[in-house]
């Protein structure tokens, strides 16, 4: 079988690399046309194939939020010569019944998890779309990245997607995972009630096996690399729905000291790109250590 093909919708240069913005028709998710927006630093050749950050983005935003808007993720990038990976955070335009009627379900609100609630299953894969669609459409457009050096990282629902993509993958995908204000213990907080009563035929219960960090966590007997951030002023983090100190405890009593997983409170910040575009770099550079090594 082909692979689809990628149409290109724009490109800007930044930072002496380039920002392409594509589209492609998306088996993972149906059938539907799936954007994201691709990174390539200048150093990218066909003699010279550079790793890639994988950045999910949180409720309500698209695969703009990261990159072209508010990110401050590309300079570092750049000068690291890494490229950069943004998803989008759901199908579009599936035309499911209730999938438009609330922000933190449905329509940008994917919770990259593969649905098993037949209503969903068809459309709802975000994790099939991030981890096996998006690397195989960009090989096969002969675009320069050597997939065998991701790291992942994201913000939000997208901090929850990064943590439980890395600790779940089976063949390790991923050297790394870093996270902004994580959804860190999905199947204690209302968000993550919500998103897997409405998409998984198991529900809660399901979603402890496979995408909740915390429970991924402290059953991950192998040495990990996780940096996490979260600011005490977050009202999220207030409301109960981040829950990072569940997930450092976990951690700790699974044995993962601070050199392999590293949770940092930050503060006076809120849950906004004004907190994620402070520690931007220091994120990217957390994952150079392991992409370029």
């Amino acid at each position: 079988m082909s692979a689809p093909f990628l149409e290109k919708i724009s490109s800007n240069k930044s930072f002496e690399g380039e920002l392409t913005k594509y589209k492609f028709k998306s088996a993972a998710l149906g059938g539907l046309s799936a954007n994201f927006n691709l990174f390539v630093p200048t150093n990218a050749s066909n003699s010279n194939k550079v790793p890639v950050l994988v950045y999910l983005a949180g409720l309500t935003c698209t695969e703009d939020n990261g990159s072209a808007q508010k990110g401050s993720f590309l300079g570092p990038a750049s000068s690291q010569g890494i490229a950069i990976l943004f998803p989008d955070t759901s199908p579009r335009g599936a035309g499911i019944e209730g999938e438009d009627a609330d922000w933190d379900f449905g329509t940008g609100a994917g919770f990259y998890l593969n649905a098993t609630n037949p209503k969903f299953s068809a459309h709802y894969n975000m994790y099939t779309h991030v981890a096996l669609e998006l690397p195989q459409v960009i090989e096969a457009a002969g675009i320069p990245i050597d997939w065998k050096r991701q790291s992942i990282f994201g913000h939000s629902m997208g901090g929850h997607g990064a943590l439980t993509m890395y600790l779940s993958s089976p063949h390790k995908q991923y050297r790394s995972a870093s996270a902004f204000s994580p959804v860190a213990n999905s199947t204690k907080c209302p968000w993550g009630e919500k998103a897997f009563t409405g998409y998984l035929q198991g529900g809660v219960e399901e979603a402890k096996e496979k995408y909740d960090a915390t429970e991924l966590i402290s059953k991950s007997k192998e040495p990990v690399h996780i940096l996490v951030d979260f600011g005490t002023a977050d009202n999220f983090y207030k409301q109960g729905q981040l829950l990072p100190e569940n997930f450092l405890k976990a951690a700790r009593d699974a044995g993962h000291d601070e050199f392999q997983v590293r949770v940092r409170s930050q503060e006076g910040y809120d849950h906004s790109y004004y907190f994620i575009s402070t520690f931007a770099s220091d994120h990217v550079h957390f994952h150079a250590n392991f992409l370029k090594a």
